[in-house]
């Protein structure tokens, strides 16, 4: 079962630019019974192999700007520990609804995807200056919700930074390496990681990123899109109606 959910992950991640994170965690609360938490710092593990499998995908390709990628890294690293550290201090039905509302999140974006263009953009500073702050933002997000974080790099690479679809979706996988890793170890110095399952998690996330990306090239996503985007409001409602103990935790 464990490689399972990492093949379903991996495949999304690589076909989509995304970590997998939104399939992954879901799956392991609904499916392993890991705790919230633990699901978010397992994820963010397992990820940095979806961004390693996804970047050499893509890398073959030609769709990864290096320097688009240090870029976003290079703030991505500072703000994920702080995001990891904040998921750590909530309480576990607080972190469920934070992650149905980023569920959600990410649903829209996937849909407006098609309507995505890349445009002529900014130059010198200005680039320069976008793709930091998309770090700054992003990388909190990950180590908050243990994902990849590609779901807001992606459309801020294409409609701000002008770079191309499938190359934004290459970047954010090889930028999600090292801000994902500074994250995963801040969760387990946290206690936040179950590696008894990563060794079915990695293989299936290598297989399946390296899927997902090829399919990005070849396959007519529009459907396979509808589906994933029905499946995340689906888990994400239930993320959001989850209950307030009447005693709260910690």
């Amino acid at each position: 079962m464990n490689f399972l959910i990492g093949l379903a992950a991996g495949f999304f991640g690589g076909l989509f630019g995304l970590g997998g994170g939104v399939i992954m965690v879901p799956l392991m609360v609904g499916i392993l019974k890991i705790g919230q938490h633990k699901a978010h710092g397992t994820s963010l593990v397992a990820l940095i192999f979806t961004g390693i499998a996804g970047t050499i995908t893509y890398a073959f390709r030609g769709s990864v700007d290096i320097t688009a990628s240090a870029l976003l890294a290079s703030t991505a690293i500072f703000t994920a520990r702080a995001g990891a550290r904040f998921a750590h201090g909530l309480p576990e039905w607080k972190l469920k609804r934070y992650f149905g509302a980023f569920m959600i999140l990410v649903t829209l974006l996937l849909l407006l995807k098609p309507y995505l263009s890349s445009i002529d953009g900014p130059v010198g500073w200005a680039k320069i200056v976008i793709l930091l702050l998309t770090g700054v933002f992003t990388g909190f997000l990950s180590g908050m919700m243990g994902v990849g974080g590609g779901t807001i790099m992606v459309p801020s690479m294409v409609l701000l930074a002008g770079i191309t679809q499938h190359t934004a979706q290459g970047s954010s996988l090889l930028a999600m390496i090292p801000a994902g890793g500074v994250g995963a170890y801040t969760h387990w110095r946290l206690g936040n990681v179950s590696a008894g399952i990563l060794t079915g998690l990695i293989p299936g996330i290598l297989i399946g990123t390296y899927m997902g990306g090829s399919f990005a090239y070849f396959l007519s996503e529009s459907a396979l899109r509808i589906l994933f985007a029905a499946m995340l409001i689906w888990t994400g409602t239930g993320y959001l109606r989850t209950p307030r103990p009447k005693v709260e935790e910690g």
